[in-house]
């Protein structure tokens, strides 16, 4: 971790001490008893800080800011075959699939923080047009993934983990005029949560404009009504720049290089919507600065995110690799790529941002760590 980073796990006093409640009271009764001795000390046999379980895991984006911040993964789950093939070569097992097979939290082990980035789809700005286009539902209406929250609910309800971690597009606060988010944020207070909440712009972190809330949940039984969680503020020092992440010339594959067929349909598709007076079209992106959102349709053409070529060649496309890298992926991850191009950018568009993962992950072992005085230091790296 740099020294900004390090910031991050510098502790702070407790506001006041919430009563210690017996995890007897909340434990699930499919637990081991040798479980719920741990929720009693917090930590893990394992050493690690905390134990956690990754839902709706992706490619892992979650899991390696956990991890970072001193967690143990002790289970995790992702319907896609593409990213559980992904998340295999990374971690090292293959996650659970459908999340209805777990309802009511049936098999799930114990775990203090349950992480969750749930489908973002059906409240996205892009998905919801895509979906009112083809005459579809979105939101909650959406049959096949807006109702997943509620299953993640369930999950919550049963298993009553400690900590919540979640995480959506930033469109998740205003869709359907604010409903949505209200439906959310009551359900998580019902289930006896503190919530906070916090738009963060992965801008300060990687080269790349990518806003996504996140959702962090403490139970009240335990930290009281006023935890002592803060998000992190963005780490100090320049703003990254996209150069940085970029693959030497002579490496880049031909095949990344528009053809002269799209990349004239591309400045003529800008054109005619310049015309109208709006900004659709193609990002060519500046080497000394940030791009724009990297999505899952990036592989189609490549059009928000195009990268400038010398000697009078067209743009070029991202490879995998400088996607993964404009996600913050680390090095021997985005270099391990067991899926085709196309599969790559798709699950590098639909990913959490491991660093800005790590900085709220951070913040959550502080008070994990304040309320359990006893626990050991974890391995935050």
């Amino acid at each position: 971790m740099d020294s900004e980073s390090l910031s991050l796990l510098t502790p702070r006093k407790p506001r006041g001490k919430p009563r210690r409640t017996s995890p007897v009271e909340r434990q699930d009764q499919s637990d081991a008893p040798h479980e719920v001795e741990r929720a009693a000390t917090g930590g893990s046999s394992s050493g690690a800080l905390f134990q956690f379980i990754d839902l709706f895991a992706g490619i892992g984006g979650l899991r390696i800011g956990l991890e970072r911040a001193g967690g143990q993964c002790v289970f995790s789950s992702e319907i896609d075959p593409y990213a559980q093939k992904t998340y295999s070569a990374w971690f090292g097992e293959q996650p659970q699939g459908d999340i209805h097979q777990f309802a009511g939290g049936v098999g799930i082990p114990f775990h203090h923080v349950l992480a969750a980035g749930f489908p973002c789809q059906p409240f996205s700005i892009a998905g919801v047009s895509k979906k009112k286009s083809l005459g579809r539902e979105h939101g909650f209406k959406d049959k096949a993934q807006g109702t997943l929250f509620f299953q993640l609910a369930e999950i919550i309800e049963r298993k009553q983990p400690e900590i919540l971690l979640l995480e959506n597009v930033k469109n998740l606060r205003s869709h359907n005029k604010g409903d949505t988010w209200r439906t959310i944020t009551e359900r998580l207070d019902e289930l006896g949560y503190r919530i906070f909440d916090r738009i963060i712009d992965a801008a300060a972190y990687v080269p790349q404009h990518r806003e996504r809330i996140f959702i962090v949940g403490f139970r009240r039984d335990i930290y009281g009504d006023d935890p002592p969680f803060e998000f992190p503020a963005p780490p100090a020092g320049p703003t990254p720049q996209l150069r940085n992440i970029l693959e030497p010339d002579d490496v880049v594959a031909e095949k990344y290089t528009l053809s002269d067929h799209l990349w004239d349909y591309l400045q003529r598709y800008q054109e005619r919507h310049a015309a109208k007076g709006n900004g659709f079209g193609f990002g060519l992106a500046s080497l000394d600065g940030i791009t724009r959102t990297i999505s899952a349709r990036y592989y189609k053409d490549g059009a928000e995110i195009l990268i400038p070529q010398t000697g009078g060649r067209n743009p070029r496309r991202l490879t995998p690799v400088e996607a993964g890298r404009l996600m913050g992926f680390p090095e021997e991850y985005v270099r391990n790529q067991v899926v085709s191009d196309t599969r790559a950018y798709k699950q590098f568009g639909n990913a959490v941002v491991p660093l800005v993962a790590q900085a709220v992950a951070s913040c959550i072992a502080l008070v994990f760590r304040q309320r359990h005085t006893d626990a050991p230091e974890g391995r935050p790296s």
